[in-house]
């Protein structure tokens, strides 16, 4: 797979579809995306994925959205996604990465830790008090945020 990535540029169109597929709060969006990083995941011509990165304290970058395209998910890239967002949080010269995902994102468990996060903590009812409606995966509420790091 020839995956390429590009950081998305102030006169670009945001990919809101991706970006609202991982949070469907589009405020919360915005709000980062004013003061993140934002990379695109690109396969040949089309946009597959993507991922943003925000400076949370002194030297520490967080993953704060993070999508693939769903004809392409389980194809690796997510992974691919995660392993180039460590890549370039060391560019930046973080010391520290963090990511967060709903307590019923088993899948999103598994491969942030196989990618080197740790589990080390969870931010009770996160879901609750940031969004006005209901979330659901797997069958099952959102409401907590697993939050996990890993040092550089």
């Amino acid at each position: 797979m020839n995956l390429h990535f590009k950081r998305l540029d102030e006169q670009q169109a945001a990919p809101y579809e991706l970006l609202l597929l991982a949070d469907p709060n589009k405020e919360l969006v915005d709000e980062y995306l004013s003061r993140g990083y934002c990379f695109l995941a690109m396969l040949e011509n089309e946009l597959v994925g993507e991922f943003v990165l925000i400076h949370t304290h002194p030297r520490t970058l967080e993953i704060v959205n993070i999508a693939v395209q769903e004809p392409f998910q389980g194809k690796g890239i997510g992974k691919a996604l995660v392993l180039r967002a460590i890549e370039e949080a060391r560019t930046m010269n973080a010391k520290t990465i963090e990511i967060g995902t709903g307590n019923s994102g088993f899948k999103q468990l598994k491969l942030y830790q196989r990618c080197g996060f740790r589990i080390v903590g969870v931010d009770i009812d996160f879901f609750i008090r940031n969004y006005d409606e209901e979330l659901y995966e797997e069958g099952i509420q959102i409401k907590d945020m697993v939050r996990l790091r890993m040092e550089l």
